[in-house]
């Protein structure tokens, strides 16, 4: 009897229990960012914004390394291109600095309604950095995206406060952040790359410390400092265990659960409701994240049927 038909059934069945486990990891991981920007925002009332990026990175690099390090992963420092580890470092210290200074004046909410600005940004980069063209229907989808980014900071309106200029400009770091982690991708190993992503954090930060330092006032905020880093860590590793089960283009909407997330943390934690404003831009930029998803969907199935 051929076993092959009754086989895949079960088959199946273990590829959607696969991709379902890849979706919950996904959402864990943006609790995780979440709780991680909750934390800075809370310590930035008792500490310098910038003793809490170098807590960030001290803690994260202190957590991943009890994982990942040289001796549980040989070759883990070996990578194939130094400089552009490097420059990836420095972006993603760059906009973790301008979030976490302006997470002193906005909400939760607003910050990341901006930083989902991020995927139309890498859309729009995509093309003169790696070749990859965007369509006129993407680039109507990536103006409208701007166009919800213009309603969450009304600017020159005085509807919020001038840190989120400081916001928009981490989401630009943060979009090249991405396309360098792209192009990381076809030479170093995920593993090479999550461990340099914190060191520079930690090289930059630490000497410059006693410019900024702030003697953390409590036990409480020494024990919020790990946990910031214990989310940091946590999150990113969750982040590549749930692309190891599940596509990327399956993962990618759930990212924007985030803004769940951030609106209950900012309720509960700081008594912050987002206004009108920041909703619908919000929406407005959710929207147009998904739509340049589902355009680019399209376009790998339109490529792979000939």
């Amino acid at each position: 009897m051929d076993a092959g038909p009754l086989a895949r059934p079960d088959t199946a069945h273990t590829e959607q229990r696969r991709r379902l486990i890849g979706i919950l990891l996904m959402c864990g991981a943006v609790a995780c960012f979440s709780g991680l920007d909750a934390c800075a925002k809370w310590l930035n009332r008792s500490i310098d914004p910038m003793v809490t990026v170098w807590a960030r990175y001290m803690a994260s690099v202190l957590v991943v390394s009890v994982v990942l390090n040289p001796i549980t992963v040989p070759g883990l420092l070996r990578t194939r291109r130094p400089w552009l580890q490097a420059g990836r470092s420095v972006l993603v210290l760059l906009s973790t600095i301008l979030n976490f200074i302006a997470l002193q004046y906005l909400q939760l909410t607003e910050t990341v309604s901006i930083m989902f600005a991020t995927p139309l940004l890498v859309a729009l980069l995509a093309g003169p950095i790696l070749g990859e063209w965007v369509g006129p229907r993407r680039l109507v989808a990536i103006a409208v995206g701007f166009i919800g980014v213009l309603i969450v900071t009304r600017p020159g309106l005085g509807g919020m406060h001038p840190a989120a200029l400081l916001c928009v400009a981490g989401a630009v770091c943060y979009a090249f952040y991405g396309i360098s982690t792209r192009i990381l991708a076809a030479h170093d190993s995920s593993a090479t790359t999550m461990f340099y992503s914190g060191i520079a954090g930690v090289v930059l930060m630490t000497p410059a410390l006693p410019l900024f330092w702030t003697t953390p006032p409590s036990a409480m905020v020494w024990g919020i400092m790990l946990l910031m880093g214990a989310f940091g860590a946590l999150g990113h590793w969750l982040l590549i265990i749930a692309h190891a089960r599940a596509p990327a283009a399956l993962l990618a909407p759930f990212i924007y659960t985030q803004l769940v997330w951030m609106m209950a943390l900012g309720y509960f934690v700081f008594g912050d409701l987002p206004d009108r404003w920041t909703l619908i831009g919000g929406v407005i930029v959710i929207g147009s994240g998904l739509y340049l998803l589902y355009r680019e969907q399209v376009r790998k199935e339109g490529k792979a049927a000939p």
